[in-house]
């Protein structure tokens, strides 16, 4: 009986349909690149999972034997928009060189820069209304470690030291605020130098935490 890859290949297992040209990607990769771009440009709710394996250059069968499907797929694309920045935080925290207002800053750039990367719009996937369920607990609890980072940086500084619990607690949601609002910025003109707007959005953060 002839192998999956075809008589005297010596391949064995399911084979691929269509693998992408030169993507130079493993399976899972190759899948959550797919997932990427299908979710932001047709939606996730009409993506489905035969979709994201064609575009992966696999057998939907196949696609299973690395990831359990499309919520697996969000999951991990909605994780790696935020543990970068998380783990530039925790280096920025442990830094007491530099002054907390420059820390700041400097996460807020960073942050910026990191969801207005890559070919996708994957912040815009914060949006989804599928993202509330419970599957997605990991990524809120990344996010919201994320979150009191700012907090700790923001009361840090000269300015965050003189507020109140409430008041720090609000400035925090308001530059976080403006963090994440960057995705629709960018999604209504994703040609804008994304340095020169990281810089802008940095600024502009610092002034609405009174800095």
């Amino acid at each position: 009986m002839g192998t999956s890859g075809g008589p005297g290949s010596g391949r064995v297992g399911r084979p691929r349909v269509a693998r992408r040209p030169d993507s130079g990607l493993e399976p899972r990769a190759e899948l959550l690149a797919a997932a990427a771009e299908l979710f932001t440009t047709r939606g996730y709710s009409a993506t489905t999972t035969r979709a994201v394996a064609e575009r992966a250059g696999m057998r939907q069968a196949s696609m299973y034997h690395y990831v359990s499907g499309k919520e697996e797929l969000l999951a991990e694309l909605l994780e790696s928009t935020v543990t970068p920045s998380l783990a530039y935080a925790r280096e920025l925290l442990a830094d007491d060189t530099t002054p907390a207002e420059g820390r700041l800053r400097e996460l807020c750039r960073a942050d910026v820069e990191l969801l207005c990367s890559g070919p996708h719009n994957l912040g815009g996937l914060y949006l989804l209304p599928e993202v509330r369920a419970e599957r997605f607990a990991g990524f809120h609890a990344v996010r919201a470690e994320l979150k009191d980072a700012y907090r700790q940086l923001l009361a840090a500084t000269a300015a965050g030291g003189a507020l109140a619990k409430g008041e720090l607690d609000l400035r925090t949601d308001l530059v976080f605020g403006l963090i994440e609002s960057v995705i629709l910025v960018h999604r209504s003109d994703p040609e804008r130098p994304v340095s020169v707007f990281a810089g802008a959005t940095a600024d502009a953060a610092l002034r609405i935490a009174g800095i």
